[in-house]
């Protein structure tokens, strides 16, 4: 996560004050341990996705409360997706949802409407529709975050090429 992105989070009161009680749990902590899109933890895509789920519902006075607390926990599987678990039954895609919620509702009190949020992000990968535009918000908030994190790797590792590197130098005449 850039420093300056992370200094922006940090800094907002109100966002970490809806945060706080997830972030400071034993469990939720756990999500840095597992990576979910190439070198991004777990626990850092659902703190990025919380922000923007944060910034946009309160901008369009949405239940910003219920989002940004279901965006932190929306990926709360506690696993290696990329490492076949012969105890799970489907594919990550279609399942994680439901375990996520169901390993969140263990920790904390949630709403319907923030169940509904995590169990349906994933759409339209799944055929389940969320409920509230909280959960639309959230879905596609989650891809955005996903391609960036995607992209951004991808990008630091093209430029760290030797020949990019002279591409973008200035040559003196």
């Amino acid at each position: 996560m850039n420093s300056n992105i992370k200094k922006t989070i940090d800094n907002n009161e109100e966002f970490q004050s809806i945060v706080y009680e997830l972030i400071s749990n034993e469990t939720v902590q756990q999500m840095k341990k597992y990576r979910q899109h190439c070198d991004t933890s777990c626990f850092d895509h659902c703190y990025m996705a919380a922000y923007y789920c944060y910034l946009i519902c309160k901008k369009y006075n949405l239940d910003y409360i219920s989002a940004t607390r279901a965006a932190m926990l929306h990926d709360l599987f506690l696993y290696d997706w990329r490492v076949r678990q012969p105890d799970r039954k489907g594919l990550h895609a279609f399942t994680h949802g439901k375990t996520a919620c169901e390993n969140a509702c263990k920790l904390f009190d949630l709403s319907k409407k923030e169940q509904d949020i995590i169990k349906k992000h994933m759409w339209p990968v799944t055929i389940s529709f969320p409920r509230s535009i909280e959960g639309f918000i959230l879905t596609f908030v989650d891809k955005y975050c996903a391609v960036s994190e995607s992209v951004d790797i991808f990008k630091s590792k093209i430029f760290r090429k030797k020949a990019f590197r002279y591409a973008y130098t200035k040559h003196k005449d």
